[in-house]
């Protein structure tokens, strides 16, 4: 009893630390895990089997896989031919490139790349398209086991416990029927979404450029001789000087005749620059400043979320200097370094040449830019690791060669046909999530030592017992959607699969009905847009507030909800 009552408070802890705190999800669950470790609940054993459970390390490879499978270069081509005159035809065409490809790719790389050819269409208002496009996103990644992450962790879990994960395109039927339904929800409240053209990230909004004259008592002395870093509500980011670009600028270097000076914040407060002796300002003109610019939005648990700009050294730490921010699609003004960094703002970067090579990027951005559209792979490249990928889904399915085997041959083909680089592969380790997977599948056995899972499951069986096996699905299904919503997708998957496993084996019914809308139910995140990284990618993007989430994804959660539940009992019967 004493061990059942410790597990219940560690799990108690767990949900408080998930819902209610900032703290990064990997170190809430890494923290509870220890917590189950030192106090004898799970053995040091059980621990590094859980986390070198192959499950999880199919996850990790598949990952590490979709870094090369985000670089080839078909949905480049195909995102120019996608948004027509039709609103309606626009929708249906962006649907069902971003399902399609979402369901082999990450998806969070498939909307960053589609998120520009929305923004600068001609014919539609970006914010009509892009909750849409997030969205599709979601359905898309449903249809395949490596659609989305939150697949792999459900059969990651199911391979611990039985020995056997999900096959590849278990997913496939349910998957492509939501997607299909959601689809076709959407297109009913897309009316709903708000008409007015969003207003993007322009560099002259930010920008105020100054010329150093050739008679200016500012020559010949360093910034900070000049006293250029005290001003209170802007900042100096670049230095234009000929054809070389100077950024991030030192407070040691020096001023030049004829130097462009480039400064960012408060625009109100042009005035302060008169000061100074010998500058004269204008516009941003085209060119080398504009190139150097890049749009990134802040991802959850960044290692800069909670901190200013200045506390977060940005420019040391990533070689760049913020020029712009953007929260629930309005502009953020005054003095820049002061302003907290949130999940979901969107920043204009003036970037240093080390910035693309900085391996903190992805832990912390999604980038937004023209960049993100460049062909990165050739046709060979592009072909040759398209048609090993069809190898290795056929071969898994037809049971002829593992998964996990098939998966590791094609990183290896991709780091031989150089997709990907051993520097790249190190930088996009999902390490956070492999913590977040084998805590979470050594918490699971802490229950179950407990028998905490047990007395659990007897009691919501007990409770269900009229509704029968049905009506636990049923529950389940809302409880893991409720939880995605409060807090992410993978966290809901982990924490529901454990009571849905032992609920299932309490009916004495088969438990993939029970796995698979723990699954169905971890990737239902349309109402809020916080439980999914591509719904609060779009927010800043689309200028969206929480309410043209709720209520445009209020029919597409019915409508998922509904087919899920009455599919899955019929595809995965009891």
């Amino acid at each position: 009893m004493d061990d059942q009552l410790l597990v219940a408070c560690i799990f108690f802890g767990l949900l408080f630390g998930l819902i209610f705190t900032k703290w990064a999800a990997e170190w809430v669950f890494v923290s509870a895990m220890l917590v189950a470790y030192f106090t004898g609940l799970v053995d040091t054993s059980e621990v590094l089997s859980k986390a070198s459970n192959s499950g999880v390390i199919t996850l990790v490879l598949l990952l590490l896989v979709s870094t090369g499978l985000e670089k080839l270069s078909w949905l480049t081509r195909l995102s120019h031919k996608l948004i027509v005159p039709s609103y309606v035809g626009s929708l249906l065409r962006i649907g069902t490139a971003t399902a399609f490809f979402s369901a082999f790719v990450n998806n969070t790389a498939v909307v960053a790349t589609l998120a520009h050819t929305v923004r600068n269409n001609r014919h539609h208002p970006a914010s009509k398209l892009l909750i849409p496009l997030s969205y599709a996103a979601i359905l898309g990644g449903t249809m395949t086991l490596i659609g989305t992450s939150t697949n792999l962790i459900v059969s990651s879990f199911l391979e611990d416990v039985t020995g056997t994960g999900l096959a590849f395109f278990d997913f496939l039927v349910v998957g492509a029927s939501v997607t299909v339904l959601g689809m076709a929800a959407l297109l009913l409240s897309s009316r709903l979404l708000p008409t007015g053209s969003t207003e993007t990230i322009d560099v002259n909004e930010y920008v105020i450029e100054a010329e150093v004259s050739e008679v200016s008592g500012l020559i010949g002395k360093s910034i900070l001789e000049n006293k250029l870093r005290d001003l209170e509500d802007l900042f100096l980011v670049e230095i234009v000087r000929g054809n070389y670009l100077i950024s991030p600028v030192t407070p040691q270097e020096h001023i030049e005749a004829g130097d462009r000076l480039i400064f960012s914040g408060d625009i109100k407060q042009v005035q302060a620059l008169e000061a100074f002796d010998g500058l004269s300002m204008f516009a941003v003109d085209e060119g080398l400043l504009r190139e150097n610019m890049k749009e990134v939005i802040v991802m959850p648990n960044a290692t800069i979320e909670g901190k200013s700009v200045k506390e977060s050294a940005f420019r040391s730490v990533f070689d760049a200097a913020v020029v712009g921010m953007r929260r629930g699609g309005k502009r953020l003004s005054g003095k820049l370094g002061n302003i907290t960094i949130q999940a979901g703002d969107s920043m204009m970067l003036a970037v240093g040449p080390d910035f693309n090579e900085r391996k903190n990027l992805d832990k912390n951005f999604v980038i937004i830019n023209d960049s993100v559209g460049d062909v990165q792979t050739s046709s060979f490249q592009n072909y040759s690791v398209t048609g090993v990928l069809l190898v290795v889904i056929t071969l898994a399915t037809l049971d002829v060669v593992p998964l996990i085997k098939g998966i590791a041959f094609l990183l290896l083909f991709m780091l031989a046909v150089r997709v990907v680089s051993g520097s790249e592969l190190r930088r996009r380790f999902p390490f956070e999530l492999w913590l977040i997977i084998a805590s979470a599948l050594t918490l699971s056995q802490a229950l179950t030592n407990s028998g905490l899972v047990a007395v659990l499951t007897d009691a919501l069986q007990g409770n269900l017992s009229v509704l029968g096996p049905h009506g636990a699905i049923v529950a389940i299904f809302f409880g893991t959607l409720l939880l995605t919503e409060l807090m992410t997708n993978n966290a809901a998957a982990a924490l529901s699969f454990p009571i849905a496993f032992g609920l299932a084996e309490s009916y004495g019914v088969s438990y993939m009905p029970f796995v698979m809308v723990v699954a169905y139910g971890a990737s239902a995140s349309f109402l809020t847009p916080f439980g999914y990284t591509t719904n609060l990618m779009v927010q800043n993007l689309g200028g969206y507030e929480f309410r043209d989430y709720f209520r445009t994804g209020l029919p597409v959660t019915i409508v998922y909800s509904v087919a899920v539940i009455w599919l899955v009992p019929r595809l995965f019967p009891f």
